[in-house]
């Protein structure tokens, strides 16, 4: 009788974590953190005008790169292309050196300093594919 005690209290156990579990990941999925996605070209852009104070010239030259680069790793995603973790990761850092390229030199230094979620990237954790890891560092 005690060991039937004792295997519905693990069952009790084991069920409350794979629901806390879950429910714990949902909110994370909705954020676009369990896709591997990103903001979008226009999020990104509203972010790196604030932190850097982007020129109206610089805003449109910004958007055109961003939005490209959304278009790559969309069309990544839909092939489901088994090096696309990869290829993304040398799409956004192909897209930080075409972004530093129109900045000033105090801008461009703030640009390196940010996180890449800061610079509209990925958010930790999401990485370049489902269940990835966060991408490396674009060179200095």
């Amino acid at each position: 009788m005690n060991m039937r005690m004792l295997s519905r209290t693990a069952m009790r156990a084991g069920a409350v974590a794979i629901c806390s579990a879950a429910l714990c990941a949902m909110p994370m999925m909705a954020q676009g953190g369990g896709g591997g996605r990103g903001m979008d070209p226009d999020a990104q852009l509203a972010s790196l005008t604030t932190a850097l104070t982007l020129s109206a010239d610089q805003q449109a030259k910004i958007k055109t790169i961003l939005v490209a680069d959304a278009a790559k790793m969309q069309a990544l995603m839909t092939a489901q292309d088994p090096d696309m973790r990869t290829k993304m990761t040398t799409i956004r850092t192909d897209e930080h050196t075409a972004i530093k390229a129109l900045l000033t030199a105090d801008q461009a230094t703030k640009y390196d300093a940010m996180p890449p979620a800061g610079r509209g990237g990925r958010r930790g954790g999401g990485g370049g594919a489902p269940g990835g890891g966060a991408p490396p560092a674009p060179p200095q």
